[in-house]
């Protein structure tokens, strides 16, 4: 991890030209990432586009595990407020189920590399910091305590916890099968990507109070 004692003790200025400079590094990497693969950056390629010597690097980042790291923590962190931002204002646990399922899709779409860092783990080796774990598990949190939120309203026999994690399942199912497919299809169309509206059917016809 980047040593955050020594950031702390800079001054404001010094502090605040370090910041930056960590952006445009993790922009980079997450260009790269997108244009040729998650598991293709590395140090030197990283290093030649911002065009500076490989061991420069290592004044921001202790090495490329630290670089994943703070993208896979950045990534959970816009997923989170990409989500919440969809279904705060649902009217119905049909429409929030809906909402969610298009977030998912929706955040893939328009961030591929952080999608697949995220929730395909690709990089053999790469293990997310428990600080990093901690942003993704206090995510999945929220959505328990959303459905939970909704348990009157859903008729089923599964505890909240359950019916949360299907629903996951079931997004990231689609999600995954339209990228993998269809990647430059839009939310809406494809095999996969269009899918949505039919599961949240199955879903309202299985849940619906009666």
């Amino acid at each position: 991890m980047t040593d955050r004692k020594t950031t702390r003790t800079m001054s404001p200025r010094r502090r605040r030209n370090r910041e930056r400079m960590m952006q445009t590094i993790l922009d980079t990497a997450r260009a790269i990432m997108r244009e040729e693969g998650v598991a293709a950056l590395s140090m030197h390629e990283l290093a030649r586009r911002l065009e500076m010597r490989p061991p420069s690097l290592y004044n921001y980042f202790s090495g490329l595990m630290d670089i994943y790291d703070a993208v896979f923590r950045l990534g959970f962190t816009l997923w989170r407020d990409h989500v919440n931002e969809y279904v705060r204002t649902a009217p119905s646990w049909q429409e929030g189920v809906r909402l969610a399922m298009e977030a998912y899709m929706t955040f893939a779409i328009q961030n591929p590399e952080l999608y697949q860092l995220c929730f395909e783990r690709p990089v053999p080796g790469f293990v997310p910091s428990d600080e990093s774990m901690k942003v993704s598990l206090d995510g999945l949190e929220e959505w328990y305590a959303y459905i939970t939120g909704l348990q009157d309203d859903i008729q089923s026999d599964l505890p909240p916890r359950q019916i949360a994690d299907l629903l996951i399942a079931m997004m990231h199912g689609l999600t995954a099968l339209h990228i993998a497919n269809e990647p430059h299809l839009s939310l809406g169309q494809g095999r996969f990507g269009g899918l949505i509206p039919a599961a949240v059917s199955v879903v309202n016809q299985a849940w619906s109070k009666k």
